[in-house]
This record gives C-alpha cells, structure tokens and sequence, in this order.
C-alpha cells in the first residue's frame, strides 16, 4: 500500500443523505456486439459523493463511467446528470457533458503541444475563454496538482506521474461538478503511483463528486464512501469502505479481496 495524506470522512448512510442527486442511472444496459457488458445497472449518486468501482477485469467498471460521460452509447436505460438525459443529443445534455472531467489509463495528452496548450486547449474551444483567462485557471490548477514548473514542457519530457497530473489539472481546468477517474495509476511505475493517489486524495478532500475505477485499495479504503464491485456486468455489492474490506456479503468479492488485499 502507498502512503498518503491523512483524510479523515464521516460515511453518510443513504437514508439520511440530504445532498442533492447528481448521477441517476437506472436500468443501463450495454452490449459489445453479443457480449452483454452492463446488465440492468441501477446507481445513484449524490453531490460530493467519492465512490470507488473495482471488481475483477471484464466486469464492467470501465464502460459503466464512460457512459455516464457518453463516450459510450448503452443501449438500453437511462443517465440523468443533474436530471439532464445525457441518452438524447441536446444542446443542453452536451453542456452537462462538458462539466464532466475524465482521467483515463493513458493520458491522452496531445503529445505536439506544451503542458500549458493542453490544458488551456478545451477552456478556450468549449468554453470560449479568452486565452488570458484560460491560461490563469490552468496555471492555478497545475500549482494544484504540483506541476506548475513543468508548463512549458512538452509531455514526452515528463515522467508518467507528471503527464497523469497533467490530465487531472487539464480535466479541473474545464471546472467540472464531477470527475470520473479510469484506472488513473495502473500504466504507472509503481514509484509513481503514490504522487498521482496524493493528488486524488486532495481533490477528495475539496468536496469533489469523484467516480474513481481503480485496483489501489489503500485509496479505497482512505476516500470512499462507498465501494461499488461489480462481476459480470452487474453492481454486486455497494458498502461503505469498512464493510466491503472487513466483511464482504459474497463470495465472490471475498475471493476478489483474497486476491489482491494483502
């Protein structure tokens, strides 16, 4: 497990959670071809709500946030964000679209452009931000994530931990109400890791609406509120962190846990 920053929550339980429902996803069903990837997935989620998927590869975690972003069409269900349906093509589902940042595996950082245009790039072009505006909040989210020195790089020139701090600052730079987090430390050395989960755990504590994909379960343990595992496309079980590490309902997580907490 990586060391990190003290974080300290206090679990809400669902009945007396007064915030208001950001994400409502209900009966979501996804297909690859005949493989049935998302099976009647029901969630809610709640303003500020820090909620860790994990599960066994093929389960379904990547493709469940990547649909609440819309990077990927369920066939059947419905995604209202802040009770916007993102299934329908509207102007308006587009501009709740653009207040969702993603961090994924691999960067995507645009490898012909400084630290500081990749940043500024969709402010700009989205947002309409005049370039002066749009450089201030990213250098003010680079100091952030404490990579500020390296605006003028070009990603090649940085270490994995840098260009995945980079992505989290260019996602926060569009100042979206939720941040989705695929798999955000699993291309990294594992050197690495503990800067990008310190930066999460930070952006945890600012009151963040966080989905976060991830296999780190120190993270899980230290941020969640709830901890989704998913198997076969399906939300198995949904706890607060403290019941789904010490005493997981099904076997099936039990033998996920047995596997990877050490």
């Amino acid at each position: 497990m990586h060391a990190q920053p003290a974080y300290v929550h206090t679990p809400v339980s669902p009945s007396s959670d007064t915030r208001k429902v950001v994400v409502d996803i209900a009966g979501l069903n996804k297909y690859y071809s005949a493989f049935h990837v998302l099976k009647g997935i029901d969630l809610t989620v709640r303003e500020g709500e820090r909620i860790v998927l994990c599960g066994p590869s093929g389960s379904g975690k990547s493709t469940l946030i990547r649909c609440i972003n819309r990077l990927e069409i369920a066939e059947k269900g419905s995604i209202l964000i802040n009770n916007t349906d993102l299934s329908q093509a509207t102007r308006e589902a587009a501009r709740v679209r653009s207040e969702i940042g993603m961090v994924f595996q691999h960067f995507n950082l645009f490898p012909h452009m400084s630290v500081l245009d990749n940043c500024i790039l969709a402010p700009m072009s989205v947002r309409g931000l005049s370039r002066k505006k749009a450089v201030e909040l990213a250098q003010h989210f680079l100091n952030k994530v404490g990579i500020a020195s390296q605006a003028d790089k070009y990603p090649s020139q940085l270490s994995g931990g840098q260009q995945q701090r980079v992505a989290i600052a260019r996602a926060l730079c569009m100042e979206p109400k939720i941040m989705l987090f695929d798999e955000p430390t699993s291309a990294l050395d594992p050197e690495m890791v503990s800067e990008v989960l310190d930066v999460m755990v930070n952006l945890a504590g600012s009151g963040m609406t966080m989905l976060c994909v991830t296999h780190e379960m120190g993270f899980a343990r230290q941020v969640a509120e709830r901890v989704l595992f998913l198997d076969g496309g399906m939300i198995i079980e949904d706890s607060p962190p403290n019941d789904f590490f010490n005493a997981p309902k099904s076997p099936r997580a039990k033998a996920f846990l047995a596997q990877i907490v050490h």
